[in-house]
């Protein structure tokens, strides 16, 4: 159940991250979740979106580097402990994270937290077997 992240690469400036949104807007696209990292001399704009693959085709259209990464989105329920529980699973099948970022639905009583694993197929398995809900590319798309 891994979903498509797009990873576009800028430059660290004041104002880089406006022309990906505008480009996405303009082409019916829409942002699901959304992170920025950044270094000294450029930032990574890691985005869900709800169609990667017109993503991916507009932004090579306008030169934009992007990478497609494989994630996870783990559904999380919203009371104390739930990510705790989660983490535990990781920590416990060695699992290594590489990063997180969350995010909410219009479903109520819940968020998904989007994983980068060092190993996500076995990391799926883990989680099906620990009754741990994901959503796939699919489902993320109707949100």
């Amino acid at each position: 159940m891994m979903i498509q992240q797009l990873s576009v690469f800028l430059e660290n400036k004041a104002g880089t991250i406006v022309p990906v949104a505008k480009i996405l807007s303009d082409n019916g696209i829409d942002m699901r979740a959304m992170s920025i990292a950044d270094t000294s001399d450029f930032g990574i704009l890691r985005l869900i979106v709800d169609d990667p693959e017109k993503a991916k085709q507009v932004l090579a259209k306008e030169n934009y580097i992007y990478n497609i990464t494989p994630v996870l989105a783990v559904e999380v329920a919203d009371h104390p402990g739930s990510l705790l529980r989660i983490l535990s699973v990781l920590r416990d099948a060695r699992i290594n994270l590489e990063y997180a970022y969350a995010f909410i639905t219009r479903k109520a009583g819940s968020a998904y937290m989007i994983f980068r694993v060092d190993d996500p197929e076995k990391t799926v398995g883990i989680l099906r077997e620990a009754g741990i809900s994901m959503a796939s590319q699919k489902e993320l798309y109707s949100l």
